[in-house]
């Protein structure tokens, strides 16, 4: 009998180490085995506050589907919008547990304050395609094509990744447009195009597939000078610690490689 007890005890001993260290381990977004060392599914629960850029509405609301069946614990919550708007929030204090931003300088605010919660990690990358009406009946083959007069054209304002890549690519282009609104986000813009107060929208090719039908897309070479590259982390407060680890390892992990994807994203 006190041999048997003495097993017992030392099995317990064993149990709390290993828990120790369990609770010390950070999950490295994007490093080997993240996946995994994510706390597991039946730990899990609350709800998660993702603050993403708003041209991963699509694919990262069909990953919030996927992660609530995945932790049926886990209530996903997104707040899409303009990434430099996003990280202002994020260093004013806003509640959130994860930051996907839509191009390194926002994130770099957030990290520069001491609000992400280790290396950001790049999952996506994005170029951008000018949109028109169905038919392009303004006959738009480039972006001198933009210049043209008469033409109404909505731009990302310029402290907005969409914007900043759009002006990357119109200085390439050497040309000068003269926008007639600047949007605060990519979906704002395109959205002026959907409605027809713009004959024009520059904006992400994956925001011309996600439109489908609505609208065509044209390439253009200056693109290839504006890629935008996507970095996502958890946050340092977030109030479901746990749960933005994990929803970050799903990001980088099949799941969200096969959804980013299947939007038009290209890999990092």
């Amino acid at each position: 009998m006190l041999t048997m007890a003495m097993l017992a005890l030392a099995g317990c001993g064993d149990d709390d180490k290993s828990d120790g260290k369990k609770d010390d381990k950070k999950v490295e977004a994007g490093a080997p085995g993240a996946a995994s060392n994510a706390p597991a599914a039946a730990q899990l629960k609350g709800t998660l506050n993702v603050f993403a850029a708003a041209s991963l509405t699509e694919s990262f609301t069909a990953l919030g589907k996927q992660f609530e069946a995945a932790h049926p614990g886990v209530t996903v919550k997104f707040n899409y919008a303009g990434s430099s708007a996003l990280a202002g929030s994020i260093n004013q204090g806003a509640p959130a547990d994860v930051f996907a931003s839509a191009d390194e300088k926002n994130m770099k605010l957030v990290v520069d304050a001491k609000n992400a919660d280790g290396t950001p990690t790049a999952f996506a990358k994005n170029t951008l395609r000018i949109a028109v009406a169905p038919g392009n009946p303004k006959n738009v083959k480039s972006l001198a094509d933009l210049k043209q007069g008469g033409l109404k054209v909505a731009l990302c304002a310029p402290q907005v990744p969409c914007g900043a890549a759009a002006k990357t690519a119109i200085d390439a282009a050497g040309v000068k447009i003269t926008p007639a609104t600047l949007e605060q986000d990519v979906k704002a813009a395109m959205t002026k195009l959907t409605l027809g107060e713009v004959d024009a929208a520059l904006v992400y090719r994956t925001d011309v597939k996600a439109a489908g039908a609505k609208v065509v897309g044209v390439d253009f070479p200056e693109s290839a000078q504006a890629v935008n590259t996507y970095p996502i982390v958890p946050l340092a407060k977030a109030p479901n610690e746990d749960a933005a680890k994990a929803f970050v390892a799903f990001v980088l992990a099949e799941p969200g490689r096969t959804a980013l994807t299947t939007a038009g994203f290209q890999a990092p």
